[in-house]
């Protein structure tokens, strides 16, 4: 080892990073991890945390507005933007402090800096300093993607300039249909500004259920944001403290803030991959095998920089496989199938496995049983909003392949879900199992009748 500085040096302090720093770590490596922004990464400092503060923010107002079905005489409430960012901003400090003091519990040193490949075993800092390492790992996660060029692109804020407005927009205009378009349209709309979202496709959230779509495109479109599928902002003006969207029908809106949400790119430009000829998936995200190894020898990615499945637990997952494996004698592969995951809109979804159009593709026959009703506390609130819930199940094997839900604490419901279609519950399973009453989620085990059964047809010879 006279030869390395380092046993793992590891690029980006993000959840994959940070977790696969400090397991290799405790197996008794010496790591070094480079960060060249804050600690803690995309879901820490710009991601799923301060959103779903920003989430919460945003579903008081609907509180508040129930509250007086249930007997609640509420005054005319009140909300502060700079408030809740003054108060994100903190927590987000919180944070990251209590993931770099995770490092230095675990003997992991950080460098605050932006790191290079040059080879293999080298990476070189900001300051010009080089870094002999026996191992690299690239966990540099992803960055917002502004799609193709247009007049007017650079007025256009992201996700990541949405958490640190100096002051909540009476309008915004939200190009995309993907979760973070989704979420920041409910977030925005329910702390009183005007939403519009417009996206290219038939409908939003392209890839999950197509019937949890529809529903959820209802839902929002009653609570008041406008969607407009079909189309793209191709253009924007500003003029004074405006700002005018041109979209691709003819028409213009006109917002205080335009926002684009159209996806998010590995994060690999300037990290000198190119140079090392490192391959590229054809999904845009470093190649890797089931063990995160790219294919150049003694450098390893995990996370959302590799395009899998880009979510936060998913990194942490991988960056603990890759520590097992190289230093903890035990080699281990990240299981990237049924993974449960949310998206939280107003109303929450919660979905693992299947869709019904993958399952009938897939399955010789698919049961399909699903249900949408008035939760019991709109019945005094008066809210117009409905839950959905949907099982797909193999039937052939009685296997539950599918549940998409969209309601109340969907994404909490989701894990626990998540447990028994992992374990393979058949949806003899799920009936056997004792309803809670009065719920929402008893109705996952006391649908009996079915939607539909489709039966695939073999194609003639």
């Amino acid at each position: 080892m006279a030869d390395h500085d380092v046993d793992l040096f590891v690029i980006g302090a993000g959840s994959g990073g940070v977790r696969a720093a400090r397991i290799a770590s405790s197996y008794g490596a010496r790591v070094m991890v480079a960060e060249e922004f804050r600690v803690g990464g995309t879901c820490v400092i710009r991601g799923c945390v301060p959103k779903k503060l920003l989430v919460y923010a945003s579903r008081f107002s609907h509180e508040f507005e129930d509250a007086a079905g249930f007997g609640w005489h509420v005054p005319e409430p009140s909300f502060s933007w700079p408030t809740l960012i003054a108060n994100k901003d903190r927590e987000i400090d919180r944070l990251e402090a209590a993931y770099v003091s995770t490092l230095e519990r675990f003997k992991v040193e950080l460098v605050r800096s932006r790191a290079v490949l040059e080879d293999a075993n080298t990476v070189r800092l900001a300051n010009g300093a080089r870094v002999r390492a026996e191992t690299i790992l690239i966990a540099t996660g992803g960055w917002p993607h502004m799609g193709p060029k247009i007049p007017g692109i650079e007025h256009a804020i992201t996700s990541n300039e949405a958490l640190d407005l100096t002051e909540l927009p009476k309008r915004i205009v939200i190009q995309g249909g993907g979760y973070i378009a989704v979420e920041f349209a409910c977030i925005f709309a329910g702390l009183g500004s005007e939403v519009t979202l417009v996206y290219r496709g038939e409908n939003i959230l392209r890839g999950f259920d197509d019937d949890l779509r529809e529903h959820l495109h209802n839902e929002m479109s009653a609570r008041g944001i406008t969607i407009s599928c079909g189309h793209t902002v191709t253009a924007i003006d500003h003029a004074a403290d405006e700002y005018v969207a041109h979209l691709s029908d003819g028409s213009k809106v006109v917002a205080d803030k335009v926002m684009f949400a159209i996806g998010r790119r590995p994060n690999t430009m300037g990290l000198g991959i190119e140079a090392l000829n490192m391959r590229i998936h054809e999904h845009g995200g470093i190649e890797v095998d089931e063990y995160s190894r790219t294919s150049v020898p003694n450098i390893y990615a995990v996370g959302d920089v590799t395009n899998r499945i880009n979510l936060t637990p998913v990194a942490i997952r991988e960056g603990h496989a890759f520590a097992d494996t190289l230093y903890g004698g035990k080699p281990t592969r990240a299981d990237h199938a049924d993974v449960p995951s949310a998206v939280f809109s107003e109303p929450e979804l919660g979905v693992i496995g299947l869709t019904e159009a993958q399952a009938r593709e897939q399955l010789e026959v698919v049961d399909v049983y699903k249900t949408t009703f008035r939760p019991m506390k709109a019945t005094l609130s008066g809210r117009a909003t409905r839950v959905f819930l949907k099982l797909l199940v193999d039937g052939v094997t009685g296997r539950v392949v599918g549940c998409h839900i969209a309601g109340p604490d969907a994404g909490e419901l989701i894990q626990v879900i998540g447990i028994a279609v992992k374990m393979g519950a058949t949806k003899a399973d799920f009936d056997a199992t004792m309803a809670v009453h009065p719920t929402m989620a008893e109705e996952l085990v006391t649908l009996r009748e079915k939607a539909a059964s489709y039966r695939r047809v073999a194609a003639a010879e």
